[in-house]
């Protein structure tokens, strides 16, 4: 890819380089959240961890299946230690040429590293699709021979580097074991729960908002939802709303739920959340108020019994005002 070009690579020939202003923050159960804010605060007190002879730690691996926002969470990191993030896209890195793949792990950090605005934290995602376990072949052993040179070059890259690597992955159990151990941060990110999946849609359905009733039953439709695929659902939704009086589209509330539905498609790997199996005829859209409004329309009040904890948004927490 390069060596023929005669040109020295940038980051941004292996990706997107994200800015700390573009970052969003993250909606995270406690968990995460803790392990999170742990890391962070070594990273504060790297003076202090180093006069009793530690380090901060700087390589973290985050699992979690398509969608759940481990992008967004590495992005977020990247701007609270004030750093761009280079998102490293896989398919830069690999080639048909042997050892290619292996020379361009060694020019990434190159790249990084002489890079003039100043540090960057790299994020790999897709990890596994580069780090997967080192293999012996008798069938094809040069392509053998080329992965395990890639992965071996990774180790190396690896420990030579000082910075912060951040690697994402849907498999985590297929990933090359020594590289796995290189990770001193090993976070797994689920799928949302009930009140983070509120938290979610009150977020992307703004500026319109939704009654607790309503708001809860559609967060509940949503059961195995990604946060990837409700934040296509909202932008759909206000896309409808903008959009299809202008182009005289049919604007009841059962039309535009089914033209949503039609083109918004959960991941295989996560199931179908009943939303998508019951359409317009789920009793969520039936408590919908609609056309939604920038103001809250008037309901039944949620559910008293439930604990003021759960209320309040039980076990949801943002990470707060970066520092």
């Amino acid at each position: 890819m390069f060596h023929r070009t005669g040109k020295e690579p940038t980051p941004e020939d292996f990706g997107a380089l994200l800015q700390p202003s573009e970052a969003l923050e993250p909606v995270l159960a406690k968990p995460v959240r803790a392990a999170l804010l742990e890391w962070l605060m070594e990273i504060w007190a790297a003076e202090d961890l180093q006069a009793v002879g530690v380090q901060p730690r700087k390589k973290a691996l985050f699992a979690g299946k398509p969608g759940t926002g481990k992008t967004t969470l590495a992005h977020h990191l990247a701007a609270r230690l004030g750093l761009p993030m280079l998102a490293v896209r896989p398919d830069r890195m690999m080639t048909t040429y042997v050892s290619e793949s292996a020379a361009n792990v060694g020019r990434l950090f190159d790249a990084v590293a002489a890079h003039d605005g100043g540090p960057l934290l790299i994020f790999i995602d897709e990890f596994d699709s580069l780090a997967s376990e080192r293999v012996q072949s008798a069938h094809a052993p040069t392509n053998a021979y080329d992965h395990n040179h890639m992965v071996n070059t990774l180790l190396r890259r690896f420990d030579e580097y000082d910075g912060y690597i951040i690697a994402a992955t849907n498999d985590p159990a297929v990933i090359d074991k020594a590289l796995w151990r290189r990770f001193e941060i090993q976070i797994e990110i689920d799928l949302p729960g009930q009140f983070e999946r509120e938290r979610i849609l009150e977020r992307y359905l703004s500026p319109y908002r939704l009654n607790p009733v309503a708001l809860t039953a559609l967060a509940d439709s949503m059961d195995t939802a990604s946060p990837s695929l409700m934040r296509q659902w909202c932008e759909n939704v206000k896309r409808q709303l903008v959009v299809g009086p202008k182009a005289g589209w049919d604007m009841g509330k059962r039309s535009v739920i089914a033209r949503i539905l039609a083109s918004v498609s959960p991941h295989p790997d996560l199931g179908k959340p009943r939303l998508w199996s019951l359409g317009a005829d789920d009793a969520a859209i039936a408590s919908l108020p609609w056309p939604l409004t920038t103001e809250i329309a008037s309901a039944a009040p949620a559910d008293a019994t439930r604990p003021e904890t759960e209320q309040n948004g039980g076990n949801v927490v943002a990470m707060g005002p970066r520092q």
